[in-house]
């Protein structure tokens, strides 16, 4: 059976103050980074929420137009009817028959008025189907050139420090490797608590280095003996001597 070290508070402290200024290194890279990843991805879904709407505009104006067709042959056959029963006309018998064709005249007559009414107001809302289908385009257009752009940053950047990132992230597993799981366990906690994602700091002019709250000398004279790990009763951040902070550099 494998045997675990036992390390030593102050080989845990160590470790500790290396992976902090490890995850603060990558931190920076992030930083570099900004807000670009995050608006990327909202463009991304942005533009797809859009071209769904361009779609669905699209299927609506398909429909509409076909519609208008439809219309169109109403029309077509109204007229040939017309001419039909106008023709019949000239060959009715009696008065019965000459109003009965004429009825059906009449009928086809208003069946292709009102088709050309609905014409009228499917074109109208054909144009401005059309309308809101170009702005739709337009928006489109335009978050994608901002995409690209911003695209175009974050490659950029991601090019220039591709190489420090990979170098820091084996940094970060190598040590976290035979780290105290439950340290390794907090320390993430509290540097996710935290914006800056400091979550071990130094004891700096009597003063916790994270939420500059001071610390009283006994307790700082506990510190630099590294015999337990202490913590900042007012931030709760993992607390160093500034000696071991500096000793430990990364590169």
């Amino acid at each position: 059976m494998a045997t675990v070290k036992d390390y030593s508070v102050e080989e845990k402290l160590s470790a500790l103050v290396k992976l902090q200024k490890i995850d603060s290194k990558l931190d920076e890279i992030q930083v570099l980074k900004g807000e670009l990843p995050m608006e990327v991805s909202d463009l991304e879904d942005e533009i797809q929420g859009l071209t769904n709407r361009k779609n669905r505009i699209e299927e609506e104006i398909n429909g509409i137009t076909d519609f208008i067709e439809q219309k169109k042959n109403a029309i077509k056959e109204a007229d040939a009817l017309v001419k039909k029963y106008e023709k019949q006309s000239n060959a009715v018998k009696n008065n019965r028959e000459f109003e009965a064709i004429n009825k059906e005249i009449e009928m086809q007559q208003l069946e292709g008025k009102l088709a050309e009414k609905h014409i009228r107001d499917a074109n109208e809302e054909l144009a401005e189907k059309v309308k809101v289908l170009e702005h739709a385009k337009k928006q489109i257009a335009n978050k994608e050139g901002v995409l690209n752009h911003k695209k175009g940053e974050l490659e950029k950047i991601i090019v220039e420090t591709e190489k420090e990132e990979n170098h820091f992230r084996q940094m970060n597993e190598d040590a976290r490797k035979g780290m105290d799981e439950r340290l390794q366990f907090s320390y993430d906690r509290i540097r996710k608590s935290y914006r800056n994602g400091l979550a071990v700091v130094p004891v700096v002019r009597d003063a916790c280095g994270g939420c500059f709250n001071a610390i009283p000398p006994q307790k700082q004279s506990e510190i630099r003996q590294r015999k337990k790990v202490m913590v900042c009763e007012n931030c709760g951040r993992i607390l160093v001597d500034d000696e071991l902070n500096n000793s430990i550099e990364i590169n």
